[in-house]
């Protein structure tokens, strides 16, 4: 039985369109094989966007951040290797010569894979960078936490003018005394 303490966050590449399809393999394979303590987590980055039609209509879809990748959180093993190389539509891990490599804690926080923050040091009145989304590399100051659902209420300078905005803890890095000098 795998530790699942010991698994790690890893990409595989896909064919352009079979991203959903590799993914739903996956849980299938999780399903039918009892992996659900090796393959924890499964994930497609996507994002809304607002697109305009021919007639002027505007309409919201979710566009796929990195096209042809899926991500991955399991506990790698020769064995998990072979059975996701193998899946239709993969063509192999992201790594040297298709070795899978495991990304790292910067690279988790900035694809945003991780939904919720284990360990968080927030307090209303702190000084916080923003590390993803539209206001990346912004500092603002805390105005209102929501430790419930993990979302902050961030007060941002922009264009002269303060503004208050809702993230989510995975969004911020909360700055020193001395990253604010």
């Amino acid at each position: 039985m795998a530790n699942p303490e010991t698994a790690n966050w890893y990409v595989i590449h896909t064919y352009s369109g079979y991203e959903a399809l590799v993914k739903d393999t996956i849980e299938k394979l999780i399903e039918n094989n009892n992996l659900a303590d090796t393959i924890l987590d499964i994930k497609i980055p996507t994002e809304e966007t607002i697109e305009e039609k021919a007639n002027g209509k505007k309409k919201i879809v979710q566009r796929k951040i990195l096209p042809c990748y899926v991500f991955v959180k399991m506990v790698y093993s020769n064995d998990m290797w072979y059975l996701l190389t193998n899946t239709r539509g993969v063509t192999g891990f992201v790594g040297p010569q298709g070795k899978a490599v495991p990304l790292t804690e910067e690279e988790i926080k900035k694809m945003r894979l991780e939904d919720k923050v284990e360990h968080f040091d927030f307090a209303e009145g702190d000084s916080v960078r923003i590390v993803s989304g539209p206001l990346d590399s912004f500092i603002g100051v805390i105005e209102e936490l929501d430790v419930a659902n993990q979302k902050a209420k961030v007060r941002v300078s922009m264009f002269g003018r303060e503004t208050e905005v809702e993230l989510d803890f995975v969004q911020l890095d909360k700055l020193g005394v001395i990253d604010t000098l």
